[in-house]
């Protein structure tokens, strides 16, 4: 058998760990194994290279993809799919391996609706992929934003301020609101649930009534009222809210950075087990974990669908703000 391997997309610390449990998974059954560099970009570049034992090592510890990724708009287009599926053919290979988000696994589909064995990896801080309850990077992505969120709290409460601070995750709110909650903040603002200007305000100001030294109220991206809109919204309404107001965006710094050990393991196993599935002879799939289990879930049931976040939770994080 020969196998390659791909990172698409927006990078995620974990990634490393899955390539590397592909790889040494797939040479323990004698397989030859690839990379392709640089995503699908280089898919259709034909950018393969052979990797062998020692060349994964020393990465698992690594953030990002040692193999690299870029955004690649051709390949949503049938002619560039086909293309790459030839090439695929052209190196005599057996299956394609995934890794990556929804629009990776977009891709991953079509390659497979055009006959080629593929098996994805759900990999995506956003942790907004159908298919898996909890994918490689969230972990640690959801780690750095409370670190900072802790970090911030401290010189708030020194100078009585607060804090919108800004985190990634794109259209879902996963990643606000678990860091909301989990680091105590006073509001929360989803792109699902969206906050008007006026309720944010006097919920800050009820804070502020309350006693409350400080306050932090994290923001997510892609939420129609962001950290710059609000804090523009605030700034011509200080009064409002009581306290003074400043800005944090966490940005690519939470993607970037070493893997925490749950986002290794979970690599590990993903990468694992997507060559045990094309060993069983099972392709067009995408390996996720479900109720703490590895499993297995039809690409057609994942490429164009997107996860929320529980919004139950907003209710309890409103709960505890009190």
């Amino acid at each position: 058998m020969r196998i390659a391997v791909l990172t698409s997309g927006g990078d995620a610390p974990g990634m490393n760990a899955a390539v590397r449990a592909a790889v040494r998974s797939g040479i323990a059954k004698s397989w030859e194994m690839f990379g392709i560099r640089h995503g699908y970009m280089g898919l259709l570049e034909g950018n393969l290279v052979p990797l062998r034992s020692r060349d994964v090592s020393n990465i698992i510890q690594r953030g990002g993809t040692f193999l690299g990724s870029r955004r690649c708009e051709e390949f949503k287009t049938e002619p560039a799919q086909l293309q790459a599926v030839r090439i695929l053919r052209e190196h005599a290979l057996d299956a394609l391996i995934v890794i990556g988000g929804d629009g990776s696994q977009a891709g991953s589909y079509a390659l497979s609706q055009k006959g080629f064995p593929v098996v994805g990896i759900a990999s995506t801080i956003d942790n907004d992929l159908v298919g898996s309850e909890i994918t490689i990077g969230v972990d640690t992505a959801l780690n750095v934003a409370l670190e900072a969120i802790d970090r911030l709290k401290t010189t708030a409460a020194s100078h009585e301020r607060a804090f919108l601070v800004e985190v990634m995750g794109r259209d879902c709110g996963y990643l606000t609101l678990m860091s909301g909650i989990a680091g105590g903040a006073e509001c929360i603002v989803l792109p699902e649930a969206e906050t008007d200007p006026d309720t944010l305000a006097r919920d800050l100001c009820a804070a502020y009534m309350r006693g409350k030294s400080h306050a932090i109220v994290v923001v997510a991206e892609g939420a129609k009222l962001n950290a710059d809109a609000l804090a523009r919204h605030f700034k011509e309404h200080r009064d409002r809210i009581g306290f003074e107001l400043r800005v944090t965006k966490l940005g690519h710094v939470q993607r970037g950075g070493t893997p925490g050990a749950f986002d290794r393991l979970l690599g590990t196993r993903f990468g694992a087990a997507a060559i045990e599935h094309i060993a069983a002879g099972k392709h067009g799939d995408l390996i996720g974990l479900i109720r703490d289990e590895v499993a297995a879930t039809p690409l057609a049931s994942v490429a164009g669908k997107k996860k929320s976040p529980d919004l139950r939770l907003v209710k309890l994080a409103q709960i505890l703000a009190e």
